[in-house]
């Protein structure tokens, strides 16, 4: 297609109508906010606590099921067994409910009457009101964002290295730990990054488990209500801001993790 190609300008009219759309309200809402409205609220120890405790609670859901789901993606990308379909329907649940209605789930699972909340108790701590109750209702919403990364990371691994490695006298850990983990990462740490940043995001599940402590999302819906846009919009510039600055710094380790693992990686790992 050319430039004049009629049917190339209709796609460029199309595609500069939905970029209009998602670039025009930030830049409405950057450029109708005054900076010294900005930099006061910067100053607020409460604004920054907030974003502070919702960076942490999503980083921190985000590693911890990290943990839990690289393994669960290598068994659906590469193992067939019955119900494989019924689990993979599972994994997207989170991401079609109603957010409130997730939190509620939530909720009844860690909720001080439930086992979990008793051993929570015990512990000295409750998940409600609490910021690893943040950090799991976090996780519940966003961890199918990282699960399918992964799980596609591991089905693009060509079989032939890894069996390569295992007729090279290669256990199965090493074989994941050399061959497939490193040639996935890629898309698994973009996984986690997807994760992580719809964890920052994520109010209706975290609004039932904890009010507070408040993470920045609920504390601009609290100043929305209670005061109107004018005070909120300058808690939602900088909050934005530091998901940006965020998002653009995974993104770039990304990319430099790309190049290393495709100068270093090879069967000769195992050797």
């Amino acid at each position: 297609m050319t430039r004049t190609d009629p049917f190339a300008l209709v796609l460029t009219f199309l595609g500069g109508l939905v970029l209009l759309f998602i670039i025009a309200p930030l830049l409405s809402m950057f450029f109708g906010t005054p900076l010294n409205d900005v930099f006061a609220t910067a100053g607020e120890k409460e604004v920054l606590d907030s974003i502070w405790l919702t960076l942490v609670a999503s980083f921190g859901g985000t590693l911890f099921f990290a943990f839990l789901v690289i393994p669960l993606a290598y068994i659906l990308a590469r193992k067939d067994f019955p119900g494989k379909r019924i689990v993979n329907g599972i994994i997207d649940i989170p991401i079609v409910i109603p957010h409130t209605a997730a939190g509620i789930a939530v909720l009844g699972f860690v909720s001080r009457d439930t086992a979990i909340g008793q051993v929570a108790s015990s512990l000295g701590f409750e998940f409600v009101g609490h910021p690893t109750g943040i950090a799991l209702a976090m996780a519940f919403v966003s961890v199918p964002f990282l699960i399918n990364a992964a799980r596609d990371g591991f089905s693009a691994v060509p079989v032939r290295l890894e069996q390569a490695a295992y007729n090279l006298g290669a256990n199965p850990f090493r074989v994941f730990f050399t061959i497939s983990i490193p040639l996935a990462w890629r898309h698994i740490l973009s996984g986690f990054i997807m994760m992580f940043a719809r964890g920052l995001s994520e109010f209706g599940a975290v609004v039932i488990i904890a009010y507070h402590p408040i993470t920045a999302p609920v504390m601009i819906y609290e100043r929305f209500t209670s005061f109107g846009l004018k005070y909120a919009k300058p808690v939602a510039v900088i909050f934005i801001l530091v998901c940006l600055v965020f998002f653009l710094l995974l993104r770039m380790l990304t990319r430099a993790k790309k190049e290393t693992v495709v100068k270093n990686t090879s069967v000769k790992n195992i050797q």
